[in-house]
């Protein structure tokens, strides 16, 4: 989760996936693949060695799930097929 230094502090992005987007960015930041191994975190979600936790790769499927919803018409008038 984001944290934030002071208490009114907000993201300057305001689109719909950015607190997502935020979130995937702190998990990567602060999982072992980027402190200890030294890798980008775009390179750490390519990696299926199990070195990113599993809360950052549901992070990345909710990411990809909030984007496609953008442009997808029947989930956006719809919701979600069952």
């Amino acid at each position: 989760m984001m944290r934030y230094e002071l208490e009114n502090e907000q993201l300057k992005d305001k689109s719909r996936c950015a607190h997502v987007r935020a979130n995937l960015k702190m998990c990567l930041l602060e999982s072992d693949c980027c402190k200890i191994q030294r890798k980008t975190p775009k390179e750490c979600l390519n990696m299926k060695d199990g070195s990113v936790p599993q809360e950052c790769q549901a992070l990345s499927l909710l990411l990809y799930d909030c984007k496609r919803s953008i442009i997808d018409a029947r989930r956006r008038f719809r919701g979600p097929k069952q």
